[in-house]
């Protein structure tokens, strides 16, 4: 992972600083409990201390810049505290449940399985706890970057205020993230809402589970709440479920869902709200111990000043970012879910240290979108990197697939509904990639690699690979693309003649 923040839940935004009193210099005390130095101008302000934020505060203070970061809430951000990390927990414990109840076809069958919620709760916070020290304000202030908890509002384009005291700053960097959306459900007032940020509070299981939302965070925890034992069902808007991935990998998915028990209410929504019942729009009414919205998420940008700052605002009230990262304001900068784009803790990080660079050395370095993945945790993973194959034709590519009933790993380990597709150009060179199956953010990295690094199916093929592995099926792919190639055009012809010199050669 990158350095964890702001890709999953809040990374909400705040903010302190050195003060002027009574006409003379004070001190504010850090999170460290430190006093921080007499009021300065600072090279780079960071507000929000999720992954952008962490990652721009420490990647700029590495060039000897002087860096204030700002926080109101906990270092960290969502990835840390509600989004990556205690949802990976959380799945591994649902997934030592599922195999505990499953694996009777491959001869182990457990007698009784017990759930102990509340351990797996405290398992999912001893994870949060254990990773937490990576982010700390002691870790920032031993790289260079002075740390202060507290909200910042911009009173100007280089100024801040925090608690009616003004910071300054030569630029400033937005790192405050997002949050998910209120809903907005007829009696949604009356009825206690979980969402992303507040359901790792929960210490009893919910015997009946509703997930308002088919997305990549309703699909993983409503599957490994399934997985742990409770009742669980998915009320989706949409047609299929994970609506940013192709209609292959959605009906993956949905059928693993089905199989976990979860009941699926898809192109349904819910109309109206009262406590433990919620009505469709068809007339159908679920009841419900507890409740998951998990169907949209909000910038954090509300109170933060942008206008007094020069900063304009979408419609959404995203951050307006050029492929520079710079605002409208040349001084401040953003990346992260407060900006919109890719919602993932490694984009937030990549782009966090670009912005850095470009702020504090004045470089001109540039967003790479042609190759960020995204993994969506279910049972199989989904992970796609690039372009899409629902996308190739238009392109002039096309796509070659390697079922996974056709993959000795997942024979062996009986997981053969999953499948490795590339998306590769006129060239040969590999543009994207889909792998459903175990692990498959783990095989995704090489397709990712490729891309960037413009591979093609021969540099990919002529790589030995690991027998048996699920990352198999990338070579297998990239095989079948070299041994399609050589039977057409003109290397096929040239094999053609190769081939009949041979032999007249040995007859």
């Amino acid at each position: 992972m990158a350095e964890r923040g702001s890709t999953a839940e809040s990374g909400e935004h705040g903010g302190a600083g050195s003060v002027i009193e009574h006409g003379r210099s004070a001190e504010q005390p850090s999170m460290t409990g430190r006093p921080t130095a007499p009021e300065r101008v600072w090279d780079l302000v960071v507000i929000g201390g999720g992954t952008a934020g962490l990652v721009a505060a420490r990647t700029a203070a590495g060039f000897g810049s002087r860096v204030l970061m700002i926080e109101e809430d906990r270092l960290g951000g969502d990835c840390l505290w509600t989004g990556c990390v205690p949802s990976k927990a959380y799945i591994a414990a649902a997934a030592a449940a599922a195999a505990a109840h499953t694996s009777s076809h491959l001869g182990v069958t457990a007698r009784e399985v017990v759930v102990d919620f509340p351990a797996v709760m405290a398992h999912v916070r001893r994870a949060m706890e254990i990773i937490a020290p990576d982010d700390s304000a002691e870790s920032l202030e031993e790289a260079g970057v002075e740390v202060l908890q507290g909200r910042a509002v911009f009173s100007g384009e280089r100024t801040l205020e925090v608690d009616g005291r003004t910071i300054r700053f030569h630029q400033a960097f937005i790192g405050t993230g997002g949050s998910p959306a209120p809903l907005d459900v007829p009696g949604a007032d009356r009825v206690p809402v979980l969402t992303s940020s507040t359901f790792w509070d929960l210490d009893e299981q919910p015997e009946r589970l509703l997930v308002l939302g088919g997305g990549a965070i309703g699909c993983e925890i409503a599957q490994a709440t399934a997985r742990l034992g409770s009742s669980v069902t998915v009320v989706h808007r949409g047609a299929r479920l994970l609506a940013k991935e192709g209609e292959k990998a959605s009906a993956v998915i949905a059928a693993a869902l089905a199989r976990d028990g979860v009941d699926l209410r898809m192109g349904r929504q819910v109309v109206s709200l009262e406590p433990g019942l919620a009505t469709l729009d068809d007339g159908v009414t679920v009841p419900f111990d507890r409740m998951l919205q998990a169907t949209g998420r909000r910038p954090n940008t509300a109170g933060l000043g942008t206008d007094a700052a020069g900063v304009d605002l979408d419609e959404r009230g995203n951050v307006i970012v050029d492929n520079r990262l710079r605002t409208s304001n040349p001084r401040i900068w953003a990346s992260g879910d407060v900006v919109g784009r890719q919602l993932y803790t490694h984009t937030a990080g990549v782009d966090g240290s670009i912005a850095a660079g470009n702020a504090v050395l004045g470089l001109s370095r540039t967003v790479d979108t042609s190759a960020v993945p995204r993994v969506t945790f279910a049972h199989p993973e989904v992970a796609a990197v690039g372009v899409a194959p629902e996308e190739a034709g238009r392109r002039g590519m096309h796509v070659t697939t390697v079922e996974h009933h056709d993959l000795d790993r997942a024979v062996c380990e009986g997981e053969t509904d999953g499948f490795t597709q590339l998306v590769v150009d006129r060239r040969g060179r590999i543009r994207g990639g889909v792998i459903v199956g175990p692990r498959a953010g783990e095989s995704l990295g090489g397709v990712g690699v490729a891309i960037r690094n413009g591979l093609t199916v021969s540099d990919i093929a002529k790589a030995t690979h690991a027998y048996p592995t699920f990352t198999d099926a990338v070579w297998k792919a990239a095989v079948a693309e070299v041994r399609a190639g050589l039977k057409t055009g003109v290397t096929g012809r040239a094999v053609g003649v190769l081939h009949r010199v041979r032999r007249r050669r040995v007859s």
